[in-house]
């Protein structure tokens, strides 16, 4: 029977094959298309997971490492020191602290200390991915030191309205009431060789009269244990400032630690347990940032009218890392051994006796069971 006209012709084999071919053939587009995709987001969430973790290693930089120089600096510096041939080398002449190319050296092998991966990884990586990474590192350690100025900006504040119960308490979130123009903080922030409550001073201070112009030659008052220096000796109690003991802990143990510093600390001996610890500028940097939470200066610059903050760091590391003879640093080490132990506290265990040792429940209880079991063997 023939077909009829109205009654449609029914598709041919031919073209069912070839639009099933082509419906497959977009599945696997489709399918090449999502692999591409998971690729894409598997090296996006990689290379995110990088640069979170070279941001959170980056806030070691400004924190232990070196707190104004460059990373670059500090690698550019090792390079070239590698480069020159042995009788090519040269030394900074004699000066009474650290100069600028050895200062960078002894940043470097900070940095290679604190971040062991930094070297190896660097050299391996190409040069979009290094600068990647510097980046990252960069972001991270300007991240932390504005974390850290910040959070002293508040807690410096609340430190001096509980010890020193001003008038007009400090604003926490002002820094105009600070400064000179407080009476409080003008006289932590004033020179340890004048005195803050002399008129004739305050005057002279707030002034900027010759004479009274306060400049990073001179060491803040703050740095001092209660307070107060000495005139003929002008190292007894420096760096022992309770302020400042109070920042260290703030900012590397935290907020609530800073509020017992009367007492010893209760943890590790970082001086018997990490060596490097005693060449770490985080002290340092504190001292830093206590000055500039104090001062009435309400964005960070590295040079506050006469006050130069890189300058003032430098005066303090060397100090710890240039002392002139054995017997400063002999007081040096005292000193870094009081930190210890005002931070970190005591361990106490080798001085126990045996007889001590023996009757602690530990030792007891061992002693007990051996004597259990001995008297059970015997038994008949």
């Amino acid at each position: 029977m023939a077909p009829s006209e109205d009654q449609p012709d029914e598709p041919s084999r031919e073209s069912t094959a070839a639009a099933a071919s082509l419906q497959a053939q977009q599945r696997r587009k489709i399918a090449q298309l999502e692999e591409k995709l998971e690729v894409l987001e598997a090296g996006r969430a990689t290379k995110e997971r990088q640069s979170n973790y070279y941001m959170a290693q980056g806030r070691a930089i400004r924190r232990v490492i070196s707190l104004f120089d460059n990373v670059e600096d500090l690698i550019t510096e090792n390079d070239r020191r590698y480069d020159l041939n042995d009788d090519e080398e040269t030394t900074c002449s004699p000066c009474a602290g650290l100069c600028s190319q050895d200062r960078l050296q002894v940043g470097y092998v900070a940095l290679t200390h604190t971040l062991p991966w930094f070297h190896k990884k660097g050299t391996d990586m190409d040069y979009d991915e290094f600068v990647h990474m510097m980046k990252m590192l960069r972001q991270g350690a300007d991240s932390a030191r504005g974390d850290d100025t910040s959070k002293l900006k508040t807690l410096v504040s609340e430190w001096i309205n509980r010890e020193f119960k001003p008038d007009q308490p400090i604003d926490p979130d002002d820094k105009h009431s600070r400064g000179f123009n407080n009476d409080v903080c003008g006289g932590l922030l004033c020179p340890a060789e004048i005195d803050w409550n002399n008129p004739v001073v305050k005057a002279g201070i707030r002034n900027r009269s010759e004479g009274y112009i306060v400049t990073d030659m001179s060491f803040p008052t703050f740095l001092y244990d209660k307070y107060t220096a000495n005139p003929d000796d002008l190292e007894e109690g420096l760096f022992k400032g309770k302020i400042l003991l109070q920042g260290y802990k703030a900012v590397f143990m935290s907020p609530s630690s800073a509020k017992d510093i009367d007492g010893d600390g209760d943890g590790a001996d970082v001086i018997r347990n990490n060596r490097s610890a005693k060449r770490s500028s985080a002290g340092v940097k504190v001292k830093k940032h206590v000055q500039f939470a104090l001062s009435s200066v309400t964005l960070w610059r590295s040079v506050d009218g006469d006050f130069d903050y890189i300058q003032f760091w430098r005066t303090i590391v060397d100090f710890f890392e240039k002392p002139p003879g054995q017997e400063a640093q002999h007081r040096v080490d005292k000193l870094l051994e009081w930190w210890t132990r005002k931070v970190f506290g005591s361990r106490y265990r080798n001085e126990l006796s045996s007889t001590a040792k023996a009757n602690m429940s530990v030792n007891a209880l061992a002693r007990q069971r051996a004597q259990r079991d001995d008297a059970a063997f015997d038994s008949p």
